[in-house]
């Protein structure tokens, strides 16, 4: 990354987007704390991020990584405690209070039924779930998801990110996302942020970033730009060879 100015406004849903290799998951690795930047300066509320301790951090902010793993003994339930890391005394057991917000983070995933099953059992996007729960467990108030929908299929994508998009509206939860896919960005964002040789190209509203000047200049590919008139935002359709000179 280099010569990148962002700020992250409470309440967001802000997409990175990106080709391979940009900077997508550097930015949000730096922004997680899991990278140190060699220069420049990251601040949370206007605070040295570096300043706060690990549990301070995961009081603020929770992260989903791609490819998480649990153990295979894990169930639903032990990996939603673990959320409860952050909040734990000396003797690092659940108090009834812990307890409680774990059903809380269960019952806002929906997970209710599942919670007693191991997580190696669940499908990908009940898999999903499961961590986006564990993080709800320590209470942040920013989540941070590197590609959450990836190899989940189509069904699965949609409800992950349905879930993602109530979570912000019921919770005031700011998220901070990778996603591949420019027309999920562009339906479940209200910024989206394209990034382009390690530095932040653009930065604006998905009527502003989902141009057919912006996707030619970044991603190569001419397309034709629609509007989904149930949500009010726009969306791509790539024109074959045939149908353009580019």
């Amino acid at each position: 990354l280099k010569d990148s100015d962002l700020t992250v406004n409470k309440g967001d849903i802000m997409t990175i987007i990106g080709v391979n290799g940009s900077g997508k998951s550097t930015l949000l690795k730096a922004l997680s704390r899991n990278l140190k930047p060699l220069a420049g300066s990251i601040y949370l509320e206007g605070r040295p991020l570096s300043s706060f301790t690990s549990r301070q951090t995961a009081r603020k902010m929770a992260v989903l990584p791609q490819m998480p793993k649990a153990p295979d003994d894990f169930t639903v339930r032990d990996l939603v405690s673990y959320g409860r890391y952050p909040y734990l005394g000396w003797n690092s057991r659940l108090k009834k209070q812990d307890h409680e917000v774990v059903d809380w983070a269960v019952g806002e995933t929906k997970l209710e039924d599942l919670q007693h099953r191991f997580v190696a059992a669940l499908s990908g996007g009940e898999r999903q779930r499961a961590w986006i729960a564990m993080a709800l467990a320590q209470q942040p108030e920013i989540l941070l998801l590197d590609e959450p929908t990836t190899f989940l299929d189509i069904c699965c994508q949609f409800d992950v990110l349905d879930l993602v998009k109530r979570l912000n509206r019921s919770l005031n939860l700011t998220i901070v996302m990778v996603l591949h896919d420019l027309n999920q960005a562009a339906r479940y964002s209200s910024r989206m942020v394209v990034l382009k040789d390690g530095s932040v190209y653009r930065d604006g509203t998905p009527e502003e970033i989902v141009t057919a000047q912006l996707l030619r200049e970044v991603f190569q590919i001419q397309v034709r730009i629609l509007t989904d008139t149930d949500h009010g935002r726009p969306f791509f359709m790539p024109l074959s060879r045939e149908e353009t000179n580019f």
